[in-house]
């Protein structure tokens, strides 16, 4: 059976609805919706994909609500909120394409190698000889390493397909071994150099720097420096500071822009140009107020 959306002036009555907080309001809103999952689903998430940014956000909290959610206009609410949390926002990423995802099953999995890192970091102990812990269980227990045999393929974008293969590039792989470390009480930053991300750990006198791809291999900053040399890049200062999640997430988008349109899905790479350019517009709007 087709469903038939909402009349104009019905839509236009409920959108004035959308962002009231009386509790009967809102009630009496999620009972209209709920008649016809459908009708509501599609008139939800057609304002949480609009240029209404504000309205925009309530609507994917109702969505969520409703349990008929688009992970698109989830990733959308997540962006607009500025609450960017590393691993919430690669999570939900990756719900975008495989919307059934079972979230809890990828959480369950990174506590249980952070508690086998935990077994063996026997304090006390620098932070180096920790993340030599993490490389132990990491790369030699677990067996993950970079998929330089497949660059180039999306799903090595995205942090659960990372962990279901044991395969990543540079930056999911760094977004793992930031994520296990932070469940073992140890604080590393992502760094993302031109061309290459690292994780960087900056609680020791001297920094220094691991390269997740390169199975877990230290790097000093004269070394970072020299490998930016030998791909022609001059080396400043700066990019070897830490990256904000925020431009993290982002950077993510990007290579899946040029992944989708490498591999002619070109809806997908447009799908994720749109998230970054909703990245880089609600930046702008919060560094104007």
């Amino acid at each position: 059976m087709e469903t038939r959306p909402y009349s104009r002036p019905l839509q236009a009555a409920l959108r004035t609805l959308i962002d009231d907080p009386n509790p009967v309001v809102r009630k009496a809103l999620l009972d209209k919706l709920q008649e016809d999952e459908a009708a509501g689903g599609a008139f939800l998430r057609d304002i949480a994909e609009g240029d209404n940014r504000l309205l925009a956000v309530h609507a994917a909290r109702y969505l969520r609500e409703l349990k008929f959610a688009n992970p698109q206009a989830e990733f959308f609410d997540f962006i607009q909120s500025l609450n960017y949390e590393l691993e919430t926002g690669s999570l939900l990423l990756c719900r975008v394409i495989y919307p059934d995802l079972d979230i809890g099953r990828y959480c369950g999995f990174l506590d249980e190698v952070a508690a086998r890192v935990r077994e063996i970091m026997l304090p006390p102990m620098s932070a180096r000889e920790q993340c030599r812990s993490l490389n132990r269980v990491l790369f030699h227990e677990y067996g993950f390493r970079g998929n330089s045999e497949a660059y180039s393929d999306p799903r090595n974008s995205f942090l659960t397909e990372g962990i279901g293969r044991k395969r990543g590039i540079p930056i999911t792989l760094s977004i793992l071994y930031i994520l296990i470390a932070q469940r073992c009480r140890l604080t590393l930053e992502p760094v993302g150099l031109p061309g290459h991300f690292l994780v960087g750990c900056f609680s020791d006198k001297m920094p220094f720097f691991i390269d997740p791809f390169a199975g877990g291999a230290f790097r000093s900053p004269d070394e970072v420096f020299s490998m930016l040399r030998r791909h022609k890049i001059p080396p400043k200062l700066t990019y070897l500071a830490p990256m904000p999640v925020r431009e993290v997430l982002c950077r993510n988008c990007r290579n899946l822009v040029n992944q989708y349109h490498a591999a002619q899905k070109p809806d997908l790479s447009r799908l994720f140009a749109r998230f970054v350019d909703e990245f880089e517009a609600t930046y702008r709007r919060h560094a104007k107020s």
